[in-house]
């Protein structure tokens, strides 16, 4: 069913009202979008009338936002905000085929970014914009067609496709460990695990059992676990490096790292996490073409 046009404003009286409830000014929307004060009132006035709502509460110099204004400007932008991304997109790549891919931050500069020229090579009419996101969203709310993310595949709504698994261990710098346990041949491979309970841990915000769940792994009992927070592994990996203390860092995220004897395993050998890395993605992206073709590229490429 078609909408009919009065529910329908111009996208000049959207931006407008967009503008003046965002910065509570007609006075600084007007600067914004380079118009007059007088031309944002009016057009304001245009979709209040066009409306039969009122949006903004005016008394005396000020205004302010109706409850149905704060409403309706949430959902206005988040259109606008669609609306523009779509139009980047389309004018990024005209013959259509972007893809909108939300990755985690290190996995995404360490593991995607170097293999996705073989996936552009292999379809040379797709982009692919990337955006890092470190907690789960709702596809509803975002632009996103997919995401890689990490845990069990619990996104209401979504489907999935499982990728890898990851070998987690403890590192720290070869000062750190050194001054800590006073022979660096013995710190990468036979300390103790019982040992690094008594060291300053890391941890990483969106993995917080991990360092229990590595203690409770070796029978040892983890509670009291404290230590610095980090938002994601690049971080961690840096604060380990700089002698901060001990990281639980992914093994292949790590690995220049690791070969270069910028970090140094502690207590015995990498162990397996227990959940993996997925795509996901909503249901009615499921046969978009890019992500379809991205779908089984990354597939393969996470068995290699």
């Amino acid at each position: 069913m078609q909408t009919p046009r009065r529910f329908l404003p111009s996208i000049a009286l959207l931006s407008a009202f967009e503008a003046a409830a965002r910065t509570a000014s007609f006075t600084a929307a007007a600067r914004e979008l380079s118009l007059t004060q007088s031309a944002i009132s009016r057009q304001i006035r245009l979709l209040e009338a066009q409306l039969g709502v009122e949006l903004f509460s005016r008394e005396r110099q000020t205004v302010r936002l109706t409850p149905a204004g704060e409403a309706y400007a949430r959902d206005i932008r988040d259109a606008l905000r669609r609306i523009s991304a779509a139009s980047l997109n389309l004018r990024a790549n005209p013959r259509g085929g972007t893809l909108n891919l939300a990755i985690l931050p290190t996995f995404g500069t360490r593991w995607l970014a170097p293999r996705l020229p073989d996936f552009l090579a292999r379809h040379p009419g797709i982009t692919v914009n990337l955006a890092t996101r470190l907690v789960e969203f709702d596809f509803r709310l975002d632009t996103m067609d997919a995401a890689i993310h990490f845990g069990s595949p619990t996104w209401s709504g979504a489907e999935h496709l499982r990728l890898m698994a990851e070998d987690v261990a403890p590192m720290a710098s070869p000062a750190f460990a050194a001054a800590r346990l006073g022979d660096p041949a013995k710190a990468a491979s036979e300390v103790d695990v019982a040992h690094l309970r008594e060291m300053p841990l890391l941890h990483v915000v969106s993995r917080p059992d991990a360092w229990e769940r590595w203690f409770a792994a070796h029978g040892i009992s983890a509670e009291g676990v404290t230590g610095m927070l980090f938002d994601q592994f690049a971080t961690v990996a840096a604060a380990a490096m700089s002698g901060l203390g001990v990281a639980l860092l992914p093994t292949f995220l790590v690995a220049r790292e690791l070969e270069r004897g910028e970090l140094v395993l502690l207590g015995g050998k990498p162990q397996p996490s227990h959940e993996r890395y997925h795509l996901v993605w909503p249901p009615d992206r499921a046969a978009y073409p890019p992500l379809v073709a991205f779908r089984d590229w990354i597939g393969d490429a996470a068995k290699a």
